[in-house]
């Protein structure tokens, strides 16, 4: 059977495995981190203290402080919780995957969330909630599998429409209540920033296969076989000796070569 080989990197598969694991655990503390200061902001709003300044009010100038505060308020615990699990999962999933990616494209989600709510919003309402930017953690991961195509990103791409595909209907008007205003905002920016930052992380060195060099030594030995000589390495089987082996002809034949009847 054979066995896999990883390309010179100068680590061992045991030391990528344990890289691995460690940005995977980074990532997913760094959600949880964000999802208790979460938790934090929402015992502070039952406390009695008045959020609304602090949410997104469409088309009011007053509202754009909402673009820094409305991912940190919710209005329900409910609201609260289906963020914190979508959090924990796409956070995880984009920060271990694409570390550098992630970090850059965090401002760009939590302010195009708000920006969506402020342009798209109907006058006197109030826009708060981090979904716009789990919509963006979501359209983020699966545009960055389009785009880079190798096997980490496409299943994370995976990954991530099997548990959060939905957010491609929820960026639309669908029920009473629910900002798809900042869905739309938040999805927009993950796109832009899988555009802008596809690159950012490097790719996963692929795994080798001993059939592949094999295979390549063949085509290669084959190749060698089919090439034609080159000319210093070609017999030379006649040589001319000028007057002797052959004969000038001229065509056509002059009238004086004619044959006469």
């Amino acid at each position: 059977m054979d066995t896999p080989t990883l390309p010179d990197t100068g680590q061992t598969p045991a030391t990528i495995a344990r890289n691995d694991r460690s940005r995977v655990l980074r990532a997913f503390n760094l959600s949880l981190g964000f999802v208790l200061l979460l938790v934090a902001m929402f015992a502070v709003q039952r406390s009695g203290w008045d959020w609304r300044p602090w949410a997104v009010a469409p088309l009011e100038a007053a509202g754009l402080w909402g673009l820094l505060g409305a991912p940190l308020l919710h209005g329900s615990i409910e609201h609260l919780g289906a963020n914190a699990v979508a959090l924990l999962i796409l956070g995880t999933l984009a920060g271990s995957v694409y570390p550098k990616a992630t970090l850059r494209a965090l401002p760009l989600l939590w302010v195009g969330s708000g920006l969506g709510a402020w342009l798209l919003g109907d006058i006197g309402t109030r826009h708060l909630g981090a979904s716009g930017v789990t919509h963006g953690l979501m359209f983020l991961v699966f545009v960055l599998g389009l785009l880079r195509r190798d096997r980490p990103a496409i299943a994370a791409s995976l990954i991530g429409f099997l548990f959060y595909g939905s957010m491609l209907i929820t960026i639309l008007p669908h029920e009473p209540g629910v900002s798809w205003q900042s869905h739309m905002g938040g999805a927009a920016a993950g796109v832009i920033a899988a555009l802008l930052f596809r690159n950012a992380d490097p790719k996963a060195p692929r795994k080798r296969y001993s059939w592949e060099d094999e295979e390549e030594e063949q085509l290669a030995q084959d190749a060698a076989e089919l090439e034609p000589p080159s000319p210093q390495n070609v017999p030379v089987l006649w040589e001319p000796r000028e007057g002797r082996d052959y004969v000038v002809l001229q065509f056509p034949p002059r009238e004086d070569q004619r044959p006469r009847e």
